[in-house]
């Protein structure tokens, strides 16, 4: 098969090339796959995304007519692909499921303690040689309430970690994994009494319509003044500008993400020489209880070998027109 990776960053492409077990046909390029790059598939069988990839209907509709016929994305979630269009079409479609649940849940914790212990503050003060402490305060993160929004393979292991750091764990999942209850003393509620009696809100769950702007103004009202949230999941699950509302009128105390809402076209880009144009996103990063990464969570050693891994497992699959186990 002759593949064309969307998307691609020079740090991921050793990782795939060494899962090229079966040495199928590679090319790679920066570019994202939008209406206007599908034209950049003509005379390949198969294409692999990742999560800031347009795969929507129209582009699905032109990847189709030149003759694309498999996708396989370099990431857990999928909100970015038309699945029923992709039916529609006939396309076989896959993920990397599981990759690395711990990376992620580790860099919510890293975010986690960055931003309450004002680590950025500090390093920043210090490197300037000012040592005073008076803007440092943070709290103990044990004996603290947390609320894990997701018990799927990255909340379970969130709630590894949380259960190490002694914390009291609350949690709220569409299908609650009941064997955490006795692995972490975790304890299953509605959401709503899960956002009114957490000290920290961490999300772990894939975007579905269902849960669009699941934080919301509504919900941040029922917080408690001295939460943070974390959000490692996806930025569309946080209303922007509820937060930002929130944190300016001191509702919650602060917010850590690895994602936004708006991605498309800021996101996996240099934007340090040029004016940025997203204003909500200018006044997220102007606020001092605001700490962003961008999107950076399944960045380690581990699991970028293991999406490449099952990334190849997939392609492989139809190579040997076998069905994937990870289709979707």
């Amino acid at each position: 098969m002759k593949i064309l990776f969307y998307s691609s960053k020079d740090f991921e492409i050793p990782f795939l090339k060494n899962a090229n077990t079966k040495n199928q046909e590679l090319d790679f390029i920066p570019e994202a796959l939008t209406s206007e790059s599908a034209l950049k598939a003509t005379g390949y069988s198969a294409i692999s995304i990742f999560s800031g990839d347009d795969a929507s209907s129209l582009v699905l509709e032109k990847l189709w007519a030149l003759g694309v016929r498999y996708i396989t994305l370099r990431s857990a979630g999928y909100n970015n692909v038309n699945l029923i269009a992709a039916k529609n079409y006939g396309f076989k479609v896959a993920n990397a499921p599981d990759y690395s649940p711990y990376a992620i849940a580790e860099h919510a914790t890293a975010l986690l303690l960055a931003l309450n212990r004002k680590i950025v503050t500090a390093n920043a003060q210090v490197k300037a040689y000012n040592f005073i402490q008076d803007n440092l305060m943070g709290f103990n993160v044990r004996g603290k309430t947390v609320g894990l929004i997701g018990t799927g393979s990255i909340g379970a292991a969130m709630a590894s970690i949380m259960n190490g750091f002694g914390c009291t764990i609350l949690a709220y999942d569409i299908a609650p994994n009941y064997e955490l209850e006795t692995a972490y003393n975790l304890k299953y509620k509605s959401l709503d009494q899960l956002c009114s009696a957490s000290d920290i809100i961490s999300l772990h769950i894939p975007l579905t319509e269902d849960n669009h702007y699941l934080i919301n103004k509504e919900r941040i009202a029922l917080m408690k003044k001295n939460v943070i949230i974390v959000n490692t999941a996806r930025g569309a699950h946080v209303n922007t500008i509820a937060i930002i509302e929130a944190l300016e009128n001191k509702q919650i105390a602060g917010y850590c993400t690895d994602v936004y809402e708006k991605e498309a076209g800021t996101f996996f880009k240099d934007f340090s020489s040029e004016e940025l144009k997203d204003e909500a996103l200018k006044k997220l990063l102007s606020l001092p209880n605001v700490l962003l990464t961008p999107h950076q969570g399944y960045m380690t050693h581990e699991a970028l070998q293991h999406i490449a891994e099952l990334t190849f497992e997939n392609l492989n699959a139809w190579k040997e027109h076998e069905i994937s186990k990870n289709e979707l």
